[in-house]
């Protein structure tokens, strides 16, 4: 699962809930559980049904993002059918909807505001230093405290409680990964960037 959309969320200080749609066209329903437990570990809603979504929804405004085509607009025909929005037909090309949403919209159903947002292929991120991508990463946050030095990057550093629990199997090792990538990504950007300082 893509966690890209995790660290800009957690990077705006906004609370993910993971909901898995067309969980009928999933090979292997257990294997989404097993990871939903992961998600739940960390501290995220993580639902499958209508029913466990819509008690999230009071109160609050709530943005649907993903992919292109992954669902959003039919699961607000379900929370709200009245408003009747465009879906895609599943494409057989692309294993997921066509495109239908092509800009954002806000509709107030069930206690609360609703974003229906077009979907994306990527995503880009403003994270600039390891200090607040460990921050973007709920588990990574947590641990930290406990690692010998403040800066901990949880890479080649001593008495690092990350890689502490990496280790013992405490740390979901898809999660850590995809820090690493991240990290990479940073400090290749930071390297770019003195390159451009330089040249001027």
């Amino acid at each position: 699962m893509n966690t890209k959309p995790f660290i800009l969320l957690e990077h705006k200080a906004i609370h993910p809930v993971v909901y898995i749609s067309k969980m009928d066209l999933l090979d292997s329903p257990e294997e989404i559980k097993a990871i939903g437990r992961q998600y739940q570990a960390i501290g995220y809603d993580f639902v499958t049904s209508l029913e466990e979504l819509l008690p999230l929804l009071a109160d609050k405004i709530t943005v649907f993002m993903g992919q292109t085509g992954v669902g959003k607009s039919t699961l607000l025909n379900r929370i709200a059918p009245e408003l009747a929005l465009e879906t895609g037909e599943i494409s057989d090309s692309l294993g997921r909807g066509r495109h239908t949403t092509r800009a954002v919209s806000f509709y107030n159903t069930h206690g609360g505001k609703i974003a229906d947002t077009p979907g994306f292929s990527s995503l880009d991120y403003d994270i600039a230093n390891a200090e607040d991508l460990n921050e973007a990463f709920p588990e990574l946050r947590r641990l930290s405290h406990e690692c010998k030095f403040r800066s901990c990057t949880h890479t080649h550093e001593p008495k690092c409680a990350v890689k502490a629990a990496l280790e013992t199997g405490e740390l979901w090792p898809v999660r850590y990964e995809h820090y690493l990538q991240f990290l990479s990504e940073i400090e290749n950007r930071r390297e770019t960037y003195k390159k451009v300082i330089k040249r001027k």
